[in-house]
């Protein structure tokens, strides 16, 4: 059985930081992509970055590069989201989400090649 769990989430200020832990299990994150996106209320769901297999290719939509850093311990089946500088409009809850593949060094945002969800976890940004 696959289990994606997201943590980290809270309140934070304007200009504040969080990271954000995404803990799989019931298999070998060495063998998927992982992605986190995020959803704010009446928004889509937005892709924010991805990683992939070997953790040697890294994508980030516009708004957050410089900012946001994705990074995964195999060892620990863990995969991070570090946040710096967050801004209000960026409060949202943040998925984990991951998808198998055989290619190990690509990723890809589109949240429609995922096939595992967690259950979020919620992102609040303001003073």
């Amino acid at each position: 059985q696959l289990h994606v769990v997201e943590s980290g989430g809270g309140l934070v200020q304007p200009g504040g930081s969080l990271r954000l832990s995404c803990e799989v299990s019931g298999f070998s994150l060495d063998t998927y992509v992982i992605g986190w996106f995020r959803q704010a209320p009446g928004k889509e769901r937005e892709g924010v970055s991805c990683i992939s297999r070997s953790g040697g290719r890294t994508n980030y939509v516009d708004s957050v590069k410089g900012r946001f850093t994705i990074s995964r311990d195999n060892a620990k089946n863990t995969v991070y989201l570090q946040m710096n500088s967050l801004k209000p409009e960026e409060t949202a809850i943040y998925y984990c989400a991951a998808h198998s593949t055989t290619v190990t060094d690509m990723c890809l945002m589109a949240y429609f090649r995922y096939d595992y969800w967690g259950q979020g976890t919620q992102v609040t940004v303001s003073s």
